[in-house]
């Protein structure tokens, strides 16, 4: 591919996309070779077009749950939990864990987009209750400090960075920041600690699940404004500590610090509480496939409680409701025809932006699905012969982050092998198309060949890693257009979320878009509080994971 030519197809778009085209050194290697994977864009496109068959097949079931990422297996694992096995869990992919799955090659398993999950905070006693049941969390689940099986705390070193050719500890700029900047950083954290200990009654201030934080009118004010015109007012101009803030937005939002709600900058680095007996409380537990392990424990315990309520190659195309209850269309494309599912109850655990596209009727859950933002996302993941040569500075980490770059840097999937550096390895890179309107990134991503995709993602690296073209055999792209809602300001405290955290009377939404944000301690949230609301109406007994 010309550079001049590459360049010109995206000067419509993007029209200052950095580091894209290949490369124009006729001494540099050939692109490795690789394939797009992870997502099928093609089939879920369909949505778009109007006309698949009507069903020729009936199937009646009381409860069904559309989507099977973090929210749906987290609302049938609840399910199956509590006895309750006449379920129909719905996915559109042929494997579920949504953005939580991974991919596996001779080198090692790696992740497709999530890879990490904090110690989870008291409050997030559904996610210990789960970590316990994998037997990764031992002892008491509820006590305030747990101890976790090692192997699934992040192995040390667990981040650096790249910062004027060098690499650096930690991700916060310090070698040569002057002492007004460092000055700065502390006033930061300090405002930080303050909304991290502060209490209104028995809500912390900012806590996670997010639907537990105080109501305060101050902090709900705070959603008004950027997280970067919040920052400005309190007097913060350090350029360092502007691009760590606005990394950390890009980083869990997918959305720079200019357009996040300050509530939302603010939680994240307020809401985490997390402790344990054996590892600092800023630990990650992680594993070569990220999340993965997290999905598949989910769907492990779904069907040694429920046996097999998965339905897979599952594209829901209509839901409509009646008297009696709810229709849901879906598309088989592996047969080529469409189901009818008739059910009494129905746990909506797919993105709100499908509802326009797919409910006949109910116009509030319409408009309010239309009002969510989108972040697209590039998930690259690079086998390399060995690990590469870096510049000076601190050695390979876990997570390894480039300072002032379009993308996020990358993890090492091989991290937790704790095998010899010199061996094989693969890196996942990622980014989220933040400096551009989300649409026209979206439009964008979609229409780059994987070879395109692939030179962005080198070119970026190379930077820090001068062999990285060298030692690559395999390079796989996984484009993610809606990777996650984006916490615009007035998106959290706004009627439009709220009205998705209701509880209907044979309708509840269990996606973290709920929350208005993509964590897995939310998801699983909205997938439980789904469950249990929908237990409650069918008048079954259970015992709750949220108390």
């Amino acid at each position: 591919m010309d550079r001049r030519k590459f360049l010109g197809r995206l000067a419509a778009g993007l029209t200052t996309l950095s580091a894209c085209g290949r490369s124009t050194d006729s001494s540099a290697p050939p692109l490795p070779p690789g394939d797009f994977i992870g997502t099928s864009p093609d089939i879920g496109h369909l949505l778009r077009v109007p006309g698949l068959p009507p069903a020729r097949e009936t199937q009646r079931v009381p409860v069904v749950v559309v989507g099977a990422g973090i929210g749906g297996l987290s609302a049938a694992w609840k399910l199956a939990k509590s006895g309750f096995r006449d379920f129909l869990l719905l996915e559109l992919e042929a494997s579920t864990g949504g953005n939580s799955r991974s991919g596996r090659n001779a080198v090692s398993e790696f992740p497709l987009a999530a890879h990490y999950l904090p110690l989870p905070t008291p409050e997030a006693t559904a996610t210990r209750e789960l970590l316990s049941e994998l037997g990764v969390l031992e002892g008491d689940p509820h006590a305030r400090q747990p101890r976790y099986d090692e192997r699934y705390l992040c192995a040390a070193p667990q981040e650096r960075l790249y910062y004027n050719g060098l690499w650096r500890d930690g991700l916060l700029p310090l070698l040569g920041v002057s002492g007004a900047e460092q000055k700065e950083y502390r006033r930061f954290f300090d405002l930080m600690k303050g909304f991290k200990t502060r209490r209104d009654g028995r809500s912390r201030a900012f806590a996670l699940p997010m639907a537990l934080s105080s109501d305060a009118p101050d902090l709900r004010a705070l959603d008004r404004a950027t997280m970067r015109d919040w920052m400005l007012s309190q007097g913060f101009t350090s350029e360092h500590l502007h691009w760590y803030v606005d990394y950390a937005c890009r980083d869990d939002y997918g959305t720079s610090s200019a357009e996040v709600s300050a509530w939302a900058g603010i939680h994240y680095f307020s809401c985490r509480s997390g402790e344990a007996k054996d590892a600092a409380s800023d630990a990650v537990l992680t594993t070569p496939g990220g999340n993965a392990w997290l999905a598949e424990g989910l769907a492990r315990s779904i069907r040694s409680n429920a046996g097999d309520r998965f339905l897979n190659g599952a594209l829901v195309f209509r839901v409509e409701e009646k008297d009696e209850g709810w229709l849901v269309d879906v598309w088989r494309p592996e047969g080529a025809r469409s189901l009818r599912i008739e059910a009494k109850q129905l746990i909506w655990a797919a993105p709100a932006f499908l509802v326009p596209y797919i409910f006949t009727g109910n116009e509030d859950a319409k408009r309010a699905g239309k009002s969510f933002s989108y972040a697209p996302w590039l998930v690259a993941n690079l086998t390399l012969s060995r690990v590469p040569a870096s510049r000076p500075g601190a050695p390979l980490s876990w997570d390894n982050v480039l300072y002032d770059s379009p993308g996020l840097g990358y993890v090492a999937a091989t991290h937790q092998h704790f095998r010899q550096s010199t061996r094989e390895t693969v890196l996942t890179y990622y980014r989220a198309f933040s400096r551009f309107p989300p649409q026209v990134a979206r439009q964008n991503l979609l229409a780059w060949s994987r070879e395109e995709c692939a030179e962005t993602v080198l070119e970026d690296l190379e930077r820090a890693h001068p062999d990285l073209r060298q030692l690559c055999t395999r390079l796989d792209v996984t484009r993610i257009g809606h990777a996650m809602a984006r916490p615009t300001p007035g998106s959290i405290w706004g009627p439009a979320r709220r009205l998705l955290a209701a509880d209907g009377t044979r309708l509840r939404f269990a996606h973290s878009d709920v929350s208005g944000f993509s964590l897995f301690e939310e998801a699983q949230y909205r997938g439980v509080l789904a469950a249990e609301r929908t237990l409650r109406r069918l008048g079954k007994r259970f015992v709750s994971s949220l108390v």
